[in-house]
């Protein structure tokens, strides 16, 4: 597949690393500039192997390369709007740190530590126009352990989580098997930023279609992957 890559930090190179690795080809990357100071992770490793990089916030439906088949958000806090989506064959998913419908917005593992909950996860998601409320393409979950920390809880079990289930999504969708199981919206969370202003939630009915080829599966039978 030919892959668009939104993201930034030390997981937004993983991602790129496990796109590459499993054989797929990604045709750009929007990530931080490094006009800012230090060169962000996944700027100097998509830089260091050819691969064009765009400044984070840039990317819309009229510079998309063409030919994309799907957009992957990695650590990315661009909202990645309807008409670029919409440029794309198969549209775009994304990791978010939690266990969807739960704990939508910025910072939800540092909400989970703050509320103290035992059990936190992450979701592989496909985006719509509600900010983090598209369809489920994978979900796993962990122990949040006595001594975790929203940074250990990051590093240690969640980003090597997200990696993993962005890398199954993408093996579901290149053999032309699309899940999407709805959020069970009556359960959804919404916590605010703890630093940065409220992200915008342009909260509009989804449109698009897929390509021939690809079975859409739906149904809510679907086990959580590790469960």
């Amino acid at each position: 597949m030919k892959v668009y890559l939104c993201g930034q930090k030390y997981f937004g190179m993983l991602v790129l690393k496990m796109i590459l690795n499993a054989g797929h080809n990604i045709v750009g990357v929007s990530a931080p500039s490094p006009e800012s100071g230090a060169v962000d992770r996944l700027w100097g490793e998509a830089s260091l192997k050819g691969i064009p990089v765009m400044p984070s916030g840039r990317l819309n439906g009229e510079n998309l390369p063409p030919g994309v088949d799907l957009i992957v958000a990695a650590h990315s806090h661009d909202f990645i709007g309807r008409k670029t989506r919409n440029r794309s064959a198969l549209g775009a998913i994304g990791f978010h740190p939690s266990l969807l419908p739960l704990h939508r917005g910025r910072d939800a593992i540092r909400w989970t530590i703050k509320l103290g909950e035992k059990i936190s996860g992450g979701t592989v998601f496909w985006l719509n126009d509600t900010v983090d409320g598209g369809p489920v393409a994978a979900q796993d979950w962990c122990w949040v352990e006595p001594g975790d920390t929203a940074e250990s809880l990051w590093r240690e079990k969640i980003q090597p989580m997200g990696v993993r289930l962005l890398a199954s999504a993408l093996s579901d969708i290149s053999a032309g098997r699309l899940v999407r199981i709805p959020q069970n919206h009556k359960m959804a969370t919404w916590e605010p930023s703890l630093n940065p202003p409220p992200l915008y939630r342009p909260d509009l009915p989804q449109i698009g279609s897929y390509p021939s080829g690809y079975t859409v599966v739906m149904e809510r039978d679907l086990m959580p992957i590790g469960m």
